[in-house]
């Protein structure tokens, strides 16, 4: 993993995240990868930490206007659709073209923040048992570290149960 030292050698669309964390006063750097992380499972690998710590950004399609909904979860967790459905409607896949339009990110890039649309967004209550978070930072080889605390004041969403659990 590399620190960026100069914004100027991100990709576009992380140097548009490390902007946007600067102007929200988040003092952490966007880090490269030097693999993908389009995968939580890659993602800790390349930073050497839990699958857990992976603050994956999941985005779907509300059927009833087409809303993107952004649920993000811990990378170890399944996300229960049913359990996201029942909080904001009826739920459909957003396929790549969605995901690129709505949030202005390429799959395996959506950051948290910073969407061309702003997604109706709900973050997974496991993430809050961490110290120490992993997100995306608009770029499959970026990321970027913060709190659970940071994650829920930099996105103002509610924390709820979202994890797929054995019944």
């Amino acid at each position: 993993m590399t620190e960026v030292q100069n914004l100027d050698d991100l990709p576009d669309s992380a140097r548009r995240v490390a902007l946007l964390l600067q102007e929200r006063g988040h003092a952490r750097p966007v880090v490269m990868l030097p693999e993908t992380g389009k995968t939580s499972a890659e993602a800790a690998a390349g930073l050497n930490c839990s699958v857990a710590q992976i603050a994956k950004s999941i985005l779907f399609r509300r059927r009833d206007d087409d809303a993107p909904v952004l649920v993000i979860a811990s990378g170890a967790n399944r996300v229960d659709e049913a359990k996201v459905a029942a909080r904001v409607g009826q739920l459909a896949r957003a396929d790549a073209k969605f995901v690129r339009e709505k949030t202005g990110y390429a799959i395996g890039g959506v950051c948290p923040i910073g969407h061309a649309t702003e997604p109706v967004t709900l973050i997974d209550e496991d993430l809050l048992t961490l110290e120490s978070l992993w997100a995306a930072a608009g770029h499959p080889h970026a990321v970027f570290n913060l709190t659970p605390q940071e994650l829920v004041s930099l996105t103002g969403a509610p924390v709820v149960d979202v994890a797929l659990r054995a019944p």
